[in-house]
């Protein structure tokens, strides 16, 4: 059994949270913009895709530093607003889910071929990278605290990261292959963890998750 942290404890791990939300917000914008662009550029649905996944992990990223603060300032977390802000940052698994959904389906329907984006090819490298040690700072400190909004948080980021394998397999089997559908493909692997992890969210489950 875990030893009761100390308010010091909880006070350190608490505001180390807060840094890392904070990295993720700065980083996950530069990262959105740059896939965003390379995505329109070269027309690939899933790039686009994960450029939105970016600009939804900093709105997480934002919601989970906001309560964060807050509790730093008032010594204590309103468990109330805890469990409201929990819900908004589920949404967003959903939001990221059925916008991966629709964009995949016109693509599938359209006729429509993407190209090669080396931009894009670079981001998603450079998240491969990033994200799992983020992921892994953020659920160390969510599980020391057992804090489900910081686990919230941890479970977008890993979102992230298995969006950025997807999409990186993705696109490398078209170059490879020429095969257009795997594009719009790619990002619906990603769809089916947004939902999950939203449901856990939701239900605040992700304090017992593994």
């Amino acid at each position: 059994m875990t030893a009761a942290l100390s308010p010091t404890e909880t006070t350190a791990l608490t505001r180390r949270g807060l840094r890392l939300a904070q990295f993720t917000v700065s980083y996950n914008v530069l990262e959105g913009v740059l896939a965003i662009s390379a995505g329109m550029a070269a027309g690939l649905v899933s790039m686009i895709g994960f450029g939105v996944d970016s600009g939804i992990e900093s709105i997480s990223a934002v919601l989970v530093a906001g309560r964060l603060i807050a509790r730093l300032r008032n010594r204590e977390p309103d468990e109330e607003k805890e469990k409201q802000t929990l819900k908004l940052v589920a949404m967003t698994f959903y939001l990221l889910a059925g916008y991966v959904l629709v964009e995949g389906i016109s693509a599938l329907i359209g006729d429509h071929t993407p190209e090669a984006s080396p931009l894009g090819m670079g981001v998603l490298i450079a998240s491969v990278i990033v994200m799992p040690l983020l992921a892994a700072a953020k659920r160390r400190v969510g599980t020391a605290l057992r804090d489900p909004l910081i686990l919230a948080d941890a479970a977008e980021t890993r979102i992230c990261l298995l969006l950025s394998i997807s999409t990186l397999a993705g696109l490398a089997l078209f170059q490879l292959t020429g095969a257009a559908w795997l594009d719009p493909v790619a990002g619906f692997v990603i769809a089916a963890f947004a939902v999950h992890e939203g449901r856990e969210a939701w239900e605040g489950e992700l304090v017992e998750d593994d």
